[in-house]
């Protein structure tokens, strides 16, 4: 099946260079445009889908070699681009970076994969005529991608712009689409929660509407456009459509201020599957929901330690249900949750206590990366010797474990909660730092599925 999708990939020389301000900018001046966008990111990057979303209007989606594998990266991207006019895709770090010499997992890699044009953000600060050499140097570089344009970004003035505009146009065989400003007011700040608290919408909604000016202003978007549309139809599996499952149980996802770290794909797997998914909130919901299972994905509990803390209500009721054998998967922040305390700059925090572990964070990362598990025995969610990849990004570590814990994962690839191993289990639950993909794994749903249904069965027998 040939799809004839119109695409661009952002991307640049080396991180900081404006990618993901340009990006914003560019979903927001399409959309505006009365555009259909699907906006896609390279790599397993939870936060920055959350800001791509809120500009384009559309669930952002991840596309990761690593964990998908090529074919299941194509069969996702003409999948979701279906009924869009345009679907963009952000790289991540810089365009030939990825996990070897080779480039392997890189965003050039996808864009090849995807058959996307590439559009060039460079950071121009302190760079005049060297810009051509750059721009050479990248469509020399990997002659299986395209450059379909170059943006330039953080231009000081116009003689700055005219140096650069002249030097490209007399030794470089690429067009320049646009030419960015310096300016403060469009600085995306820093931010920890994918989720965007209520009170700062308006801020954030301000803030995406600066950035959509701007790439109007300074961007030529009509002929951005018709480099995207110059991209070649791309051959891909035919889509299957899952008839809708009936639904059979009920799955609680701890999903607040906290705990927002989920990806689209997992919780539409577990709809597939036969799931009805009820969302819980870790600091908000003194009574569990009727469920038979629950999914605890990553976040920074530790910001919101104390309010987490002070639902006690919640975190009995959870506990309970994990001694009665419901099925709980959880995912580095829910790990945390599921721990005795969190530690936070010497303050301890009760949490739910079903492991005999506290969590201590740490002014650095303890664990970045990719990650390659290997089940061990006794694993409810996985087969034994099953190998899963995934990745992991945690500023935690787990202290003062007890002897009797025990690990579902043996890890080949990564740090794990210890040397060696990942995943804590206990009954009928595994949490562990691992963050997974379906993708990577596909009968982690149906499992997680078939659990919560012997659970549910179980109670309806013992009342």
């Amino acid at each position: 099946m040939d799809n004839h999708i119109s695409r661009v990939l952002i991307g640049a020389v080396q991180g900081r260079s404006g990618k993901t301000t340009f990006t914003l900018g560019l979903l927001k001046a399409l959309t505006d445009r009365g555009l259909r966008v699907q906006p896609f990111k390279k790599g397993p990057d939870y936060i920055d889908p959350s800001w791509m979303t809120f500009a384009g209007g559309q669930q952002c989606r991840n596309l990761d070699l690593f964990m998908m594998g090529a074919e299941q990266v194509r069969r996702s991207f003409v999948q979701h681009s279906q009924g869009f006019d345009i679907s963009v895709v952000e790289g991540a770090m810089g365009l030939f970076d990825g996990l070897d010499v080779e480039g392997s997992n890189s965003s050039a890699e996808l864009a090849y994969t995807i058959d996307a044009p590439v559009i060039l953000v460079v950071n121009c600060t302190r760079i005049t005529r060297s810009v051509a050499a750059l721009v050479n140097g990248v469509t020399g570089f990997d002659k299986r991608i395209r450059i379909g344009g170059v943006i330039l970004n953080q231009v000081a003035r116009a003689r700055h712009e005219k140096i650069m505009m002249d030097s490209i146009a007399r030794y470089c065989d690429v067009p320049v689409l646009g030419v960015l400003p310096k300016s403060k007011k469009v600085e995306i700040p820093d931010r920890h929660l994918g989720l965007i608290p209520a009170g700062e919408q308006d801020q954030l909604q301000d803030r995406i509407a600066l950035l959509g000016d701007l790439v109007k202003e300074h961007v030529d978007v009509e002929r951005l456009l018709q480099v995207a549309g110059s991209a070649a139809p791309l051959p891909a599996a035919p889509i299957e459509i899952a008839s809708p499952a009936e639904k059979t149980v009920r799955i609680g996802v701890l999903r607040d201020k906290a705990f927002s770290f989920y990806y689209p794909e997992n919780l539409e797997a577990l709809e597939a599957a036969g799931a009805e998914l009820v969302t819980v909130d870790s600091m908000q919901d003194g009574q569990l929901p009727d469920i038979d299972g629950m999914y605890i994905g990553g976040g920074f509990p530790e910001v919101m330690a104390a309010e987490i803390s002070a639902n006690r209500s919640l975190m009995e009721q959870i506990r309970n249900r994990i001694e009665d054998d419901m099925p709980v998967y959880a995912e580095c922040g829910g790990l945390m949750y599921l721990a005795r305390h969190i530690v936070v700059a010497g303050q301890a925090y009760p949490m739910v206590g079903v492991f005999d572990c506290d969590v201590e964070m740490r002014p650095k990362p303890q664990g970045i990366g990719y990650t390659i598990q290997k089940v061990l025995p006794g694993n409810p969610f996985f087969p034994e010797g099953m190998l899963v990849r995934g990745h992991e990004f945690h500023n935690s570590q787990l202290v003062n474990l007890g002897e009797t814990l025990r690990y579902g994962f043996g890890t080949e690839r990564g740090k794990g909660i210890v040397p060696g191993f990942d995943g804590l289990i206990y009954r009928n639950t595994l949490a562990g730092y691992h963050h997974l993909h379906v993708s990577a794994a596909p009968g982690w749903a149906a499992q997680m599925v078939q659990l919560a249904w012997k659970y549910q069965e179980s109670r309806n027998r013992n009342k």
